[in-house]
């Protein structure tokens, strides 16, 4: 039977994933653990596959085109099988009707006879059989991706089995199916990903209807999108309605232009007839008035001898115009998110300067023993952890009902790639020591540049880090990455006069900005943060306390 590979959550922010390549084609042949594509989301591309055998039957996203989480991508079955019934949803009904005779309508009553049947077919099948779904299993789940199963079909369940093993968007969680009985059916593959609360086991007596149950199931999604597709009817007639009358209006003989070239023809004095289009099918537009230039001889007839000879027309040496760019998946989700958050999460800002002479010394110090380079950002990673194990109302949550309060520390710095920014996370950053966290830092900016980076690579922080000094920005502000209270944002270190007890004197200045979300965090716990963060890099050796 012909299988579908669906669009896996590949990130816990993904909602959809663009189609980088395609490694296998229709007709061939697919084994299990053959990587089939190459999808683009949010955060990284990563390989897709089917864990199916047999043939490639159908290709539904075009490599460059983008599909939503969980819509069908490819099919994969025996070589000639029909397969469009399961882009029908399974649900082939309808086109009986479309074919048979007017005269075939008589029948009606037996078919109507059907859904009751199948009615009675369900609720015995329920009677002696447990539906098992995909639980919810954290706070922003959505769907959950089998890791593996424990049972197979035909296994005796208990209770208190271990059905299963799933990876959510925080981490891997055993799965118990509650229920005693034969393991009938399995809905979910190893490696794919289910919705929360679809079916992905039947657990019950041997012999169950177990089609009757999953044909119920499917019976009303099928219903519902029936409507939408009539619907969209009457918009795309009125959508193509506008093309014609443009057509029409210009089929006259009469000169093609816009009511804004025509306008602009009038303010200048151009003579509309003279200017050539280059818009569609000829027709003038703002850009063809823009640049016109007349010819020579009428304008230097009309100057005066008394005035001199006439100054040269200007001629562009280019025309307007732009480049549109597809945005990315991850420029969508940046700016998504980074919007929600900034219209949602009323944000505050503290500002601090840290005199960093003794980090520098520290650091060269450091350096000299340390099996990997340490930077001034691993400093402040350091530092903003251990900050955060004395603050903990900052290592928070806004949750909407409440506050949480994460017991650990997990430090997201952010990097910069070509597609955009993206956070890779440092986790029990407070527990590290300088060394590991330079070394796992080092990797995972390496893997972001790359597009290696795997779902726990990026997920979990709890604070974040942005440093833009590397980059000559002496300071800024930075926008919370959810679901964070607040973020650090990290100028460059610059010579600076200060004065200290009386007297001027350089100083190695480094300033701090730190965004809060005032729902969660207030002015005077930022401002003590800060104050301890201030300490930890000012002298670095309390650091090692």
């Amino acid at each position: 039977m012909a299988e579908v590979i669906r669009m896996p959550l590949l990130s816990d922010t993904m909602t959809e994933g663009v189609i980088a390549e395609w490694h296998k084609k229709v007709g061939d042949t697919v084994k299990a653990d053959d990587i089939i594509a190459e999808v683009e989301t949010d955060k990284a591309t990563m390989e897709v596959m089917g864990y199916v055998e047999g043939t490639l039957l159908y290709v539904g996203v075009e490599k460059g085109k983008a599909a939503k989480v969980n819509e069908i991508i490819a099919i994969v079955g025996k070589p000639g099988e029909d397969y469009k019934p399961l882009l029908e949803g399974n649900n082939s009904a309808p086109a009986a009707p479309a074919q048979a005779p007017a005269q075939q309508a008589a029948p009606a009553p037996q078919a109507a006879a059907a859904p009751a049947a199948d009615d009675t077919a369900v609720k015995e099948a329920l009677k002696n059989a447990t539906v098992i779904r995909m639980p919810l299993l954290s706070d922003t789940m959505t769907e959950g991706k089998i890791v593996a199963w424990n049972k197979k079909v035909g296994d005796t369940v208990k209770s208190d089995d271990v059905l299963a093993e799933v990876e959510t968007d925080k981490a891997t969680m055993e799965v118990i199916g509650y229920a005693d009985g034969t393991l009938l059916y399995i809905g979910v593959k190893e490696g794919n990903a289910a919705k929360v609360n679809g079916i992905i086991a039947i657990v019950g007596k041997a012999g169950t209807n177990v089609d009757a149950i999953l044909a119920a199931e499917n019976a009303a999604p099928a219903a519902k999108t029936a409507a939408p597709a009539e619907a969209a009817a009457p918009a795309a007639n009125g959508a193509a309605v506008a093309p014609a009358a443009e057509t029409a209006a210009s089929a006259d003989g009469r000169v093609k232009a816009s009511p804004l070239a025509k306008k602009l023809a009038a303010e200048k004095g151009i003579d509309i007839n003279k200017v050539t289009g280059t818009g569609d099918n000829g027709r003038i537009v703002k850009k063809d008035v823009d640049s016109y230039v007349p010819s020579a001889a009428p304008a230097t007839a009309t100057v005066p001898a008394a005035q001199g000879p006439a100054a040269p027309a200007f001629v562009p040496s280019g025309q307007e115009g732009y480049t549109d760019t597809p945005l990315s998946q991850m420029r969508k989700v940046i700016a998504r998110r980074l919007s929600e958050s900034k219209f949602t999460a009323p944000h505050f800002y503290l500002k601090i300067d840290v005199v960093m002479d003794k980090a520098m010394e520290a650091r060269k110090a450091i350096n000299e023993i340390s099996p990997v380079k340490i930077s001034f950002n691993d400093m402040v990673i350091k530092a903003a952890a251990l900050a955060l194990r004395q603050h903990p109302d900052v290592n928070a949550s806004w949750m909407g009902d409440f506050i949480r309060h994460n017991h650990h520390v997990h430090i997201g710095s952010a990097v910069a790639i070509e597609d955009g920014l993206i956070v890779p996370v440092i986790r029990f950053a407070d527990q590290k020591s300088l060394s590991q966290i330079a070394g796992e830092a080092k990797g995972l900016y390496d893997k972001a540049k790359n597009k290696k980076l795997q779902p726990q690579d990026f997920s979990g922080n709890t604070f974040t880090i942005s440093n833009l000094g590397m980059l000559g920005i002496d300071e800024f502000t930075a926008i919370i990455n959810p679901p964070d209270s607040a973020i650090l944002a990290v100028g460059g270190i610059k010579e600076t006069a200060v004065v200290e007890n009386g007297q001027v004197k350089i100083a190695n200045i480094m300033k701090l900005t730190m965004s809060c979300d005032h729902r969660s965090v207030d002015g005077a716990v930022g401002a003590r943060f800060l104050a301890t963060l201030k300490t930890y890099l000012e002298n670095p050796v309390t650091m090692l306390v």
